[in-house]
């Protein structure tokens, strides 16, 4: 072969490879957390790894601190085109199917964030949640889970016993019947009234946040006690896509979104355990009292917990969410067989 011949065919070899013109996919995204937070730095790290992994061919305008609409609309906002994607959480839906609090706060099933990220990536969940999300033109990508919430109380909580009669600030749903079974008393507030309800007495404590974020806030200003680590409620924030959207993008722009999100995954779960464990340090220097719950303790808030699941599985994807965890609770070892 002579040798023009070799370079005219090696040129024709080279240019084969050379991709087509790379798709441009712009993504307008919202999450409810603010830029300063843990998770507002995180957000903008995952929006960053996607331009640059992409080369640019993916673009994201994300909207922070709910700036388009409120929270519980971003589900809805991107399933109708005002936006692209959600990324608040699951449960901010269990008012539209209450499987959503399947896939929003699972409530004393998981101990770490790697339990619950191994029922969605290595147990199956994934795929049982996506006939959810689908059912309402939306595609799950990820989740990313900031860790276990601590309670803040004025008194002592140590174990169920002093849950007798506690009176605190409760989200809705689930976790009231939860407590209630374990006698408290729940009383559901905005997050926003939190503080001012523990400083006047009106409440004796709250589920507000995880305990760096409940430091943050001020609330163990007021209220001299906190359980850590937690073991009662541990949100599972999403990434969701409107599913027209993600089904145009093509394969290795979505390989990107999902890679991009098991690193989120990991960010989040780790520098919030770091927050946490140099507030937990802070806070006793300060005097704050932190209650380790017993194991016996956990278990009966877990056995609790997993007994209202059914109440709250009240539509099929709910059951078959629900069955999902027991079924990969019991493979972990976490749910005796």
């Amino acid at each position: 072969m002579k040798f023009g011949t070799i370079l005219i065919s090696t040129a024709i070899v080279a240019l084969a490879a050379v991709p087509a013109v790379a798709q441009q996919t712009n993504l307008r995204i919202q999450t409810h957390y603010a830029p300063e937070t843990i998770s507002g730095k995180n957000a903008a790290q995952f929006v960053d790894d996607v331009q640059t992994m992409s080369n640019g061919s993916i673009t994201i305008e994300m909207f922070y601190s709910s700036s388009v609409v409120a929270s519980v609309e971003t589900f809805d906002a991107a399933a109708n085109g005002i936006l692209d994607c959600d990324m608040t959480g699951g449960a901010y839906q269990t008012g539209k199917d209450p499987a959503f609090q399947f896939v929003g706060d699972i409530m004393g099933g998981y101990d770490t964030p790697f339990q619950q990220l191994g029922w969605l990536l290595t147990g199956g969940g994934l795929d049982d949640a996506q006939k959810l999300y689908n059912k309402y033109g939306m595609q799950l990508i990820g989740w990313w889970v900031v860790g276990q919430e601590s309670l803040a109380s004025s008194k002592p909580i140590r174990g169920v016993a002093d849950l007798k009669d506690w009176k605190f600030r409760s989200p809705p749903g689930m976790e009231t019947k939860i407590f209630e079974k374990l006698g408290a008393k729940p009383v559901v507030m905005d997050f926003t009234e939190v503080f001012t309800a523990l400083q006047s007495g009106i409440i004796d404590g709250a589920d507000a946040s995880i305990l760096a974020n409940n430091k943050g806030m001020g609330l163990y200003d007021v209220a001299k006690n906190a359980t850590y680590p937690g073991f009662h409620s541990m949100p599972s924030d999403h990434l969701a896509c409107n599913k027209a959207v993600w089904d145009a993008m093509p394969e290795y722009q979505r390989r990107i979104m999902e890679v991009a999100m098991e690193k989120l995954a990991l960010r989040q779960a780790l520098t919030s355990a770091k927050a946490n464990a140099e507030a937990a340090r802070d806070l006793r220097a300060a005097g704050v009292e932190i209650w380790d719950w017993s194991p016996e303790d956990r278990g009966a808030f877990r056995e609790a917990a997993i007994s209202t699941w059914p109440e709250f599985a009240t539509t099929q994807e709910a059951k078959d969410l629900v069955a999902s965890h027991q079924a990969y609770l019991k493979s972990i070892g976490v749910l005796p067989e």
